[in-house]
């Protein structure tokens, strides 16, 4: 008998296995854990055992789940989203158990009449097992999804917000189903009473919690934070966390319930984004842990004796979610093909439909045989939904027509407004950063294209006679259309490194031409964007460090003139770019003589250095001079490598002092 020690070692070297294995197969790292337990568990290897300690270590994985979910239910956001949260998600979450009740009586009536005795597919099955049956299958996978819209960049697209939307009333709905499904193995007369009971004590603890808990939490973290601990104000997020849970289980309620008031009251405060990375590490390991004893439950055995009905569970409720939640979005205003990539998206089962159908099995709900089948049938749900998001567009553009008449007319908008546009600059986003941008080239006279994919900021900007069109820049088509192969330059003004890499990936397959500036936080990523084609990276952390200190150097008495040339050093030292100076006629020749200059050198036909690498044409000023960029003929501009062999029409930018600049380009041109 392995002592609990022992089974968490297991566990956890099972997960990083799963975890890694799906990293390299660029699936969701859930799926990893799901599937190790199922190879460890007492139905397979038999590795591990089912463990109360261990069990009861991952429901705490459940309890941060919904407390990170109560991080995100700040009332801001569910204002600004009630209408695809209470309106798209609470549709399709009602009508989903409905039609499994429905289902139920209808498929139960005709049975009875045809003789068959037993309860729905002669296994026992009654209303309250449909009931808690159609919350189960009513839930979708959040952890999956958000990730992979996240990385295909669709969070804020039509279909992505109608999405979230839907996820997030589901892992509301998490919290009253939590309560109800208990109850449903009571008399009618018991569970009106409890479910009464416990709706009512939620009432009034929230009502106390909310009315209160916000000033009283923000309070009790400041005081913490004062204290300037990390390792106080960790164990304060867990303690408010845990202790809620227990006092709503207290209650009567769930350990759930209390851990999303939790996150809830936390989201009002300032310190909101540090609880989120805090928590991060226990949210994301405890849930492993339950996973991997979702995954131990599974049994070979049923599931090859009933691997019919396994289908069955696996595709019905699959094509059922997807026609209802299509219909829904049409019916809410969504075009058929964003109805149809949001059903796409949510058909599949979810984390907390888990939840749902262990509990329903620990209260006898549902038969033991019809676990395994069920939650086998889920795993497949799961496994299969990467698939599916990453060929929804193929798949949409397949059925329906009308996607692609709208998506041609939204580029053909895009055209528009951009055909008689030339050597403009495409501004993608037009935040804060893109409209500031925006101004200070009208001002200089300079056209530009702007692309967002906020419909209410596009709308009230072209009201406002501004240039901008709803597009995805991500997209090929949208750069196409804003006139990306006559761009004179493309800026990527909101901070995603992700985005930016395919942006930047699109623009040098099929325009190489055109330079790249990008926007990031931090200078983390400008080695890897530059290696990616960006020609300009502009790290706002760095920038606003640079001005913040210029200007408190100014205020102390620093001549103005020592404050930007001790700005440039610095911005020498992370951009490439700005190695040096393009000298001019009006510099001060006896100050400017020892400084780093750039040189912009262009191969004439006839120039010594064609046809050589960077290498033979300068290795006598090598320690002199630095190469720092190189412009094709055709426009590309390339990172420079010793190895590079020169062509007519290059452009050089070299960096050095004046004597040392003289003798380079003398050696490119002449020899």
């Amino acid at each position: 008998m392995a002592s609990t020690l022992e089974l968490t070692l297991l566990y956890l070297f099972a997960a990083v296995i799963g975890v890694v294995l799906c990293r390299l197969a660029k699936l969701p790292p859930m799926l990893g854990y799901l599937a190790v337990g199922i190879v460890i568990g007492p139905n397979a290897l038999a590795l591990a055992k089912d463990s109360a300690g261990i069990e009861y270590l991952a429901e705490f994985g459940v309890v941060f789940l919904m407390f990170v979910i109560g991080l995100e239910f700040n009332l801001p956001k569910l204002r600004s989203m009630r209408s695809l949260v209470f309106g798209l998600g609470l549709s399709q979450v009602t009508l989903t158990m409905a039609a499994t009740l429905i289902g139920h009586l209808a498929l139960g009536a005709g049975l009875a009449w045809l003789g068959v005795k037993g309860g729905l597919l002669g296994w026992g099955l009654n209303w309250q097992s449909a009931v808690a049956l159609g919350g189960a299958l009513a839930m979708s996978s959040t952890a999956i999804v958000v990730k992979m819209m996240a990385d295909r960049i669709e969070l804020d697209t039509e279909h992505g917000r109608r999405v979230m939307g839907v996820l997030l009333f589901q892992d509301l709905a998490v919290v009253p189903l939590l309560v109800l499904i208990p109850a449903l193995g009571d008399s009618a007369a018991e569970m009106t009473e409890v479910l009464a009971w416990a709706f009512a004590k939620a009432a009034v603890l929230l009502a106390l919690l909310l009315a209160g808990g916000q000033k009283l939490m923000h309070l009790w973290l400041k005081l913490v934070a004062r204290r300037k601990s990390e390792e106080l104000f960790m164990m304060n997020v867990l303690l408010v966390t845990l202790g809620l849970a227990w006092l709503t289980e207290h209650f009567g309620l769930s350990l759930a319930l209390g851990a999303f008031i939790a996150g809830m009251l936390i989201a009002e405060t300032d310190y909101k984004h540090q609880v989120e990375t805090d928590i991060r590490p226990f949210h994301d390991l405890l849930l492993g842990l339950f996973f991997i004893t979702i995954g131990m439950k599974l049994d070979w055995h049923s599931l090859v004796d009933s691997w019919a009905l396994v289908l069955v569970l696996a595709t019905l409720p699959v094509v059922f979610k997807l026609g209802l939640v299509t219909a829904l979005a049409k019916a809410f205003g969504a075009p058929t093909g964003v109805a149809l990539r949001t059903g796409l998206y949510l058909a599949q089962a979810g984390e907390f439909g888990f939840v749902l159908v262990t509990l329903a099995a620990d209260r006898h709900l549902i038969p033991a045989r019809v676990e395994s089948p069920l939650l086998a049938a889920m795993v497949l749900s799961m496994l299969a939904t990467p698939l599916i998001i990453q060929y929804s567009n193929r798949i949409v553009m397949r059925v329906s027509s009308t996607d692609w008449l709208m998506q041609s007319l939204a580029m053909t908008k895009i055209a528009s407004r951009s055909i008689n546009a030339d050597r403009h600059v495409i501004i993608c986003g037009y935040g804060r950063s893109g409209q500031n941008l925006a101004r200070l080239l009208e001002q200089e006279g300079i056209p530009y294209m702007a692309l967002d994919l906020d419909p209410d900021r596009v709308q009230q900007a072209q009201a406002a006679g501004q240039h901008v069109s709803f597009g995805d820049a991500t997209r090929l088509q949208s750069l196409q259309a804003a006139g990306l192969s006559r761009a004179s330059a493309l800026v990527v003004t909101y901070p995603h490194t992700a985005s930016a890499r395919k942006i930047l990936r699109l623009v040098r397959e099929h325009a190489p031409q055109v330079p790249v500036a990008v926007r990031t936080i931090d200078d983390a990523p400008l080695d890897e964007l530059q290696q990616a084609g960006a020609t300009a990276v502009v790290p706002e952390a760095l920038e606003g460090s640079l001005m913040l200190a210029s200007q408190t150097l100014a205020l102390v008495g620093v001549p103005i003139r020592r404050v930007i040339r001790l700005v440039q050093d610095q911005r020498i030292a992370r951009y490439g770019l700005l190695r040096g100076y393009f000298h001019g006629a009006d510099d001060d020749s006896v100050d400017e003589l020892e400084l780093q200059r750039l040189r912009s050198v262009t191969l004439t036909p006839d120039a010594a250095a064609i046809g050589q690498t960077l290498e033979d044409a300068l290795h006598e000023v090598l320690l002199d001079v630095t190469v720092v960029s190189v412009r094709r003929a055709h426009g590309r501009v390339e990172t420079p490598s010793m190895g590079l062999k020169l062509d007519g029409g290059d452009t050089l930018v070299i960096s050095g002092r004046p004597q040392a600049l003289a003798r380079a380009e003398t050696l490119l041109l002449k020899g």
